[in-house]
C-alpha cells in the first residue's frame, strides 16, 4: 500500500482542486461550482483562517492524489442542523469529506487507506474529539464501503439536504468513535 502524506492546502493547490472537482466521479458526489471564484470563495478560507474547517492534500508516495477535510460539527451547527437533529452528534465531534482525484488510483482500495490513516492523524490532532461522524449519500457505495471498511460503523439512515439535486436526500450516517487506551 502506498504511503500517504497529508499537507495543508495552500493557495497554489486551488487549480489542482479545481481539476479534479471537475472530473465526473468526483462531479457525481462533489456537485460544487467549479468557477475561480467558487473554489476561491469555498476552499481558501481553510488556508487563510478565516473558516473552522481544515482541508489537505493527500499525496501517495510524494504524488497529489486526492482531498479530505475535517471541521468539528458543531463549528457548522446551522448547516448541519440536518445531521444532528438525525443523530447523536457529542460535543467536539469531528466529520470528513474526503475524495480520490486521480482516475487511475479509484477502485484500487486507496479510499479506505486514506480513511484510516486520516483518522489517526484526527485523532492525534484532536485529541478531545469523542467521535467522527460522516454522512454519505446512500448511492455512492464506494465511499460508505470504504468508511465500514476503515472500522466505522452505520448509524442510521435517513434524509439530509443533497450536496448533488440528482440525489434523492437518503444519506447513510456513520460513525467511529475515539479508542480507548493507549494509541
Amino acid at each position: 500500500m502506498s504511503t500517504l502524506a497529508f499537507r495543508r492546502t495552500r493557495r497554489d493547490d486551488l487549480p489542482r482542486l479545481q481539476a479534479w472537482l471537475r472530473r465526473p466521479h468526483v462531479a457525481r458526489y462533489w456537485a460544487h461550482d467549479t468557477s475561480d471564484a467558487a473554489v476561491e470563495r469555498d476552499f481558501a478560507g481553510s488556508f487563510l483562517g478565516t473558516e473552522p474547517s481544515e482541508d489537505f492534500v493527500v499525496s501517495a508516495d510524494g504524488v497529489p492524489v486526492g482531498f479530505v477535510q475535517r471541521c468539528r460539527i458543531h463549528d457548522y451547527a446551522d448547516e448541519e442542523r440536518e445531521l444532528i437533529e438525525l443523530v447523536d452528534v457529542p460535543a467536539g465531534a469531528l466529520t470528513i469529506d474526503y475524495f480520490v482525484g486521480e482516475p487511475d488510483r479509484v477502485g484500487q482500495g486507496l479510499g479506505t487507506h486514506l480513511i484510516r490513516e486520516f483518522v489517526a492523524l484526527c485523532w492525534r490532532d484532536h485529541p478531545r474529539a469523542p467521535a467522527i461522524v460522516v454522512p454519505v449519500a446512500a448511492g455512492n457505495v464506494a465511499s460508505w464501503r470504504a468508511l465500514r471498511s476503515a472500522g466505522f460503523g452505520w448509524v442510521a439512515t435517513g434524509y439530509l439536504t443533497p450536496d448533488n439535486p440528482v440525489d434523492d436526500g437518503r444519506h447513510h450516517v456513520y460513525r467511529l468513535d475515539r479508542p480507548s487506551g493507549p494509541a
